[in-house]
């Protein structure tokens, strides 16, 4: 009878721990960097609706070869979810108040899909129209 009542405590112990390894995040990937990128930065959430039709937008439009920008995933990343709260405290946008898609674009802090696609749209035409006039010339 001891034998089965240390088994059946040993199987609980044993799922507790495997139990809360799981929940803190022990088994998944870490990818949390070092280094704080600088310019442009894309905050984005595995998941997050308006996020995927960002990135969607992105891909449609080129975006990644016309304009130099980080992109950060915030949901399972604790070192991203700090800097994006650092950025948007600049900002001075409460915390409760915070969402993603986030973009800081090295002054300025816009979110949602909408403002940010119209922010690459203008950094696109204002590159198009930089390299058409030198052509021009």
């Amino acid at each position: 009878m001891n034998k089965k009542i240390i088994f059946i405590v040993g199987l609980i112990i044993l799922a507790g721990v495997l139990f809360w390894a799981f929940q803190s995040g022990f088994f998944t990937k870490k990818t949390e960097s070092t280094v704080e990128p600088t310019g442009i930065i894309l905050f984005y959430g595995d998941g997050c609706s308006h996020c995927a039709l960002l990135d969607k937008w992105i891909t449609d439009n080129g975006v990644e070869g016309k304009v130099s920008f980080t992109k950060l995933e915030v949901y399972n990343n604790q070192a991203n979810q700090k800097l994006l709260v650092e950025k948007a405290t600049i900002c001075k946008i409460a915390t409760d108040s915070i969402g993603v898609p986030f973009l800081w674009t090295g002054t300025e802090c816009l979110v949602g899909d909408e403002p940010i696609e119209q922010f690459f749209e203008q950094i696109i035409n204002l590159n198009t129209n930089v390299t058409t006039n030198e052509a021009n010339q």
